[in-house]
């Protein structure tokens, strides 16, 4: 495991490159281009604050706010997971020809969707902005709940990554899956509206760790929950862990699928 870790760091320049190609790649041939990384996000906080708000009548006063911060965290996780599904399979032309440890794929995926999380921080800013929310020095928080969720999508990311080559109808169920954690997540909905007794589901869903912790931050002028991101960011490493070590003992057998 030491040697193919020491391997992935030798490719280094190979990530860089892959990260670079990512954000050139995506909305390339599109009019507007690295536009839509603006405009996307901003259509869909359009469209669900126009359901909860004004066809239901529901949300609340800072709920503009919520929905912002909520859509941009959850569209980094989506993005990157989807990206990651396909991310070993559409390199298979290289895969095959060249020797690369298979999981600098997943990783470089998922740091390009971190440079597109940079994007949603520019929109979060623009409307802390408009809603004339000032954040306090619970901003300094925001490196370290930034950091435990690139681990944690890191981690999730090597594991779809392998399972989509083996289980390539995984990539379309990943999107069905995807959708019922968005749902299960308050990313359009408050914490408040679940019962008591279903609390424990958002206790064990990361994301509502990760969204409150970000709505602390930039909303409350409050420090995060600390500690629960560090569990989590601790989960995380271990599966990073074991995911190199499995990957070097097995990835071998990618090749033959491919």
């Amino acid at each position: 495991m030491k040697k193919y870790a020491h391997e992935l760091y030798k490719r280094k320049d190979l990530l860089f490159c892959l990260v670079t190609s990512g954000l050139k790649a995506q909305h390339s041939n599109s009019f507007l281009g690295y536009f839509w990384w603006l405009l996307d996000p901003l259509l869909g906080i359009l469209i669900y604050y126009f359901i909860v708000v004004v066809v239901f009548h529901r949300g609340g006063e800072d709920y503009g706010m919520s929905l912002v911060i909520g859509m941009m965290v959850w569209r980094w996780l989506s993005s990157t997971l989807n990206s990651a599904s396909k991310s070993i399979v559409a390199q298979a032309g290289i895969i095959t020809q060249v020797y690369l440890p298979k999981l600098i794929f997943p990783i470089g995926a998922t740091l390009t969707h971190l440079f597109h999380f940079g994007f949603g921080l520019l929109v979060i800013a623009f409307f802390l902005v408009f809603f004339a929310i000032v954040p306090g020095t619970a901003l300094l928080w925001l490196p370290y709940i930034t950091l435990i969720q690139l681990l944690f999508l890191m981690a999730l990311a090597s594991l779809i990554a392998y399972i989509c080559v083996f289980a390539h109808d995984l990539d379309n169920i990943v999107n069905h899956l995807l959708r019922i954690w968005f749902f299960g997540s308050p990313v359009i909905w408050r914490e408040e509206m679940i019962p008591r007794g279903g609390r424990w589901l958002l206790a064990i869903n990361p994301m509502t760790h990760f969204l409150a912790g970000y709505r602390n931050i930039l909303m409350h002028q409050t420090r995060p929950d600390y500690l629960a991101l560090l569990y989590i960011g601790f989960l995380s490493i271990l599966v990073i862990t074991f995911m190199v070590y499995y990957y070097s003992h097995h990835e071998h057998k990618i090749i033959k699928v491919l």
